[in-house]
């Protein structure tokens, strides 16, 4: 068994306050769990408004599985047009970790 996070750092652009920050980041949270089924929600930065940190957890039987998948979320949401991605942390666990 296999599991890989990614967290990312995002810049949103023209908001304004806390409920524009929520009208942007829930529909990318709720993308990445229906197109990946992943288990994805915002982990941190909630009080400020132009910031936000989502995080996003899969598991797999399969290495090549869980980056593939891990591939195809960092690119959904990088190619978002009103969120510039900072930085993006990856971990990779297996049974092998202590």
């Amino acid at each position: 068994m296999y599991a890989g996070t990614l967290s990312f750092d995002l810049l949103l652009g023209d908001v304004r306050s806390l409920k524009e920050k929520r009208s942007v980041v829930r529909p990318i949270v709720a993308e990445l769990q229906r197109k990946f089924a992943v288990s994805a929600a915002e982990v941190g930065d909630q009080d400020l408004h132009r910031r936000a940190r989502i995080g996003l957890a899969v598991v797999s039987g399969e290495t090549e599985h869980l980056t593939d998948v891990l591939d195809r979320c960092e690119r959904l949401v990088a190619a978002r047009p009103e969120v510039e991605l900072l930085s993006v942390r990856r971990r990779l666990h297996g049974d092998d970790d202590e």
